[in-house]
C-alpha cells in the first residue's frame, strides 16, 4: 500500500498524513524544553526547541532568524513567550508581521503546568507565587520537570486554559500544543 492511500485502497490527503514541523523558541532554557520534548517523544509531535533568555521582542526576532534560516525544515515557527514585567505589545505586532505565532503565559509558563492539575483563574503576582501553586501538585517544582508527570492532565489543561479569560492568569500555550498534535 502507498503512503497517500489508506486501508481501503482510496487515496488521502498528502496533508492528512503528515506532521507538522514545528520550531519553538523558548525564553526559559529548563521547564519548557524539558516540556516539549517530553511531549514530542510520547505523543510523536515533531517539534524543534530553541532557547533565548530574553524580552519577548527578541525573542520574536531571534525566532524569525531562525525559520527564515531553516525555512524548508519548518512548516511553522512559534515563540514561547512569558509576560513576567514586560510589555508585549511590540513583539505581539512584530510576529504577526512575520507570520510567527506565540504561545503567551501570564504571568509565566507555570500557569500552563498548573493546569494539567487544577483550576486556576485567580491573579497570580508572579513566577514564584505560580511555582508555590505548582508545588502543591508537583511537590519540589523548581523548573526541573518530568513531562510524564503531566502527560495525563493533558486533555484537562487545554480545555480549563480556554476557559480563562484573557489577562492574569492565562497561557496560550494550548495552541501550539493543539498544532503540535494536528488536532
Amino acid at each position: 500500500m502507498s503512503r497517500r492511500e489508506n486501508s481501503y485502497g482510496r487515496s488521502a490527503g498528502f496533508s492528512s498524513l503528515r506532521r507538522r514541523n514545528i520550531l519553538v523558541v523558548s525564553g526559559g532554557q529548563k521547564s519548557e524544553p524539558q516540556y516539549f520534548s517530553g511531549l514530542k517523544l510520547t505523543r510523536g509531535a515533531r517539534i524543534r526547541v530553541r532557547c533565548k533568555v530574553d524580552s519577548p521582542l527578541n525573542l520574536v526576532r531571534h525566532a524569525e532568524k531562525v525559520w527564515n534560516q531553516y525555512r524548508e525544515e519548518f512548516d511553522t515557527a512559534w515563540c514561547v513567550v512569558d509576560v513576567d514585567n514586560f510589555d508585549i505589545s511590540s513583539a505581539v505586532r512584530l510576529a504577526a508581521s512575520k507570520n510567527i505565532n506565540l504561545a503567551v503565559s501570564d504571568p509565566c509558563f507555570e500557569v500552563w503546568l498548573l493546569l494539567h492539575f487544577a483550576d486556576h483563574c485567580g491573579h497570580i503576582a508572579d513566577y514564584r507565587a505560580a511555582r508555590n501553586l505548582l508545588a502543591r501538585h508537583v511537590p519540589g517544582y523548581d523548573k526541573k520537570l518530568n513531562y510524564a508527570a503531566f502527560a495525563p492532565g493533558l486533555d484537562d489543561a487545554i480545555a480549563r486554559a480556554k476557559a480563562l479569560p484573557p489577562g492574569n492568569p492565562s497561557t496560550g500555550v494550548w495552541r501550539l500544543v493543539e498544532a503540535a498534535l494536528n488536532r
